[in-house]
């Protein structure tokens, strides 16, 4: 879903009107219609996702996430800078009562890079804060990572906020 429509869910209007990702596509922000014609959505010629591709059940999820569970990132995160309207100490808190078991208390437990260049949690958050906010809401999908979900949204920001100060080499 990301490649066309954005981590920030906008599309052709947010961070993916540009760059290596561009592909002027309408975002799914703002989408108004109940789960069902959603589904019928995802599975019509113009997006093509077959049963094969994505199961029954998995659209199902899909379409109440978006009709339902999308969060404005842009009055969270500076669509210009990146910046985080966080709360860094209390984003603290939570990252090291919950996350940090598995990232780390530092943030380096995990790297998705190599040692030359690597990817940190730090390095993610400060690349591209609006995939990492998606993924401290929703999880990442194949691996066990909790969602923070269950938390408020402002909870979060202010985790990602955190994890922005950590180091990102």
């Amino acid at each position: 879903c990301k490649s066309c429509h954005g981590w920030d869910y906008r599309g052709a209007e947010g961070k993916y009107a540009s760059g290596s990702y561009q592909t002027g596509i309408t975002g799914v922000m703002g989408y108004s219609g109940d789960a069902a014609a959603l589904e019928a959505l995802l599975r019509s010629p113009s997006h093509g996702f077959g049963d094969d591709m994505i199961p029954q059940e998995q659209v199902q999820y899909i379409a109440a996430f978006l009709a339902g569970g999308l969060s404005d990132m842009n009055a969270v995160i500076d669509f210009d800078t990146g910046d985080v309207a966080g709360d860094t100490n209390n984003g603290q808190a939570i990252f090291q009562t919950t996350c940090a078991a598995c990232h780390g208390f530092d943030g380096r437990a995990l790297n998705w890079g190599d040692a030359d260049e690597p990817g940190y949690i730090g390095t993610e958050a400060n690349a591209n804060p609006w995939e990492v906010l998606h993924k401290i809401r929703n999880g990442h999908p194949g691996v066990e990572m909790i969602s923070l979900r269950a938390f408020e949204l402002q909870s979060a920001v202010n985790v990602l906020a955190y994890i922005r100060t950590l180091p990102e080499k």
